[in-house]
């Protein structure tokens, strides 16, 4: 009885493996992890194909175009974006500066009138101004077709239709609200004691605007530099509506006139000269991808 009582267990005698952990919930751990893995890699691919697809078409005669929906060239010719760049009433590189003017002063308007919108907004204290704040969240809600009309009858009398002034000119009136509202929760976060410190250096509200809150809005300046430029250089409806003549016309514009209802269209140019449109956004996002995250993370938008 003794012998049996001082014999050592399974468990405890030397050199056996019972009281080792088992790899099996590590094993089923990166088994989810490789499947979680593996569908967003297969999402990420039919998001991502008709990039793929556009850029191989732009290298494919007119005529394989649309017969190979493969995203693997068989053969590169490069003859589409010599074609595409020279074959339009100017050379595409005409609507590309004319997109740069307009997108230039867009985001020049909407950084300076939001700006100071935000700050009267966040800052100052008038009669009705959470009355004009409530007014100007519901324009958010207001589609452009409803506004469109009056607009263009406004802009045709004063002489202006086939110029850029209809696209420009109301961003310096902070007719964007969406971010005149991003610039009010930022500002909102800046501690008011730099205010009261600059009011008692002697500093009105302008100087405290420019010298104290203006610095520290860089997130909120970046974001909605991104924004703009990103919606502008794709604005189609607004350009079609305002610019007549081929020589004011912009980039979405351009790559309209590549297709022909009743011949036949350049598809393969307008895919070149579409690839190219592109590379403008995918730097500006690649380099202001950083300011953007900070901007929104920043202002408590979600």
């Amino acid at each position: 009885m003794t012998d049996l009582q001082s014999r050592p267990t399974a468990a405890e005698a030397p050199g056996t493996d019972a009281a080792a952990p088992t790899p099996r919930p590590r094993r089923n751990h990166l088994v989810r992890r490789g499947v979680r893995h593996a569908i967003m890699i297969i999402a990420s691919i039919v998001m991502i194909y008709p990039l793929l697809w556009m850029v191989v078409s732009s290298l494919r005669p007119n005529d394989e175009i649309f017969r190979n929906p493969s995203i693997f060239p068989i053969s590169l010719d490069f003859s589409n974006y010599v074609r595409g760049w020279e074959s339009l009433a100017q050379p595409f590189s005409h609507y590309l500066i004319n997109s740069s003017l307009l997108v230039l002063g867009c985001v020049i308007g909407n950084l300076i009138a939001c700006s100071l919108t935000a700050y009267a907004f966040a800052r100052l204290k008038f009669w009705g101004r959470n009355i004009a704040f409530a007014v100007m969240l519901m324009t958010l809600m207001l589609p452009i077709h409803v506004v469109i009309v009056p607009q263009y009858i406004m802009f045709s009398q004063t002489g202006w239709v086939n110029t850029m002034l209809p696209l420009i000119l109301p961003k310096f009136l902070a007719t964007d609200a969406f971010f005149v509202f991003l610039m009010v929760q930022f500002i909102r976060g800046i501690p008011r004691e730099l205010d009261e410190a600059a009011r008692i250096d002697g500093a009105g509200h302008f100087r405290t605007f420019f010298q104290v809150i203006l610095p520290l809005m860089l997130p909120a300046l970046a974001t909605t530099t991104i924004f703009t430029f990103m919606w502008m250089w794709n604005d189609f409806f607004g350009s079609l509506i305002y610019l007549t003549t081929p020589d004011n016309f912009t980039v979405p514009l351009a790559l309209k006139s590549f297709l022909d209802t009743q011949g036949s269209s350049d598809w393969g140019a307008m895919f070149a000269m579409s690839v190219v449109s592109l590379i403008p956004l995918f730097l500006v996002f690649l380099f202001g991808q950083r300011f953007l995250v900070k901007g929104f993370a920043t202002t408590g938008i979600k």
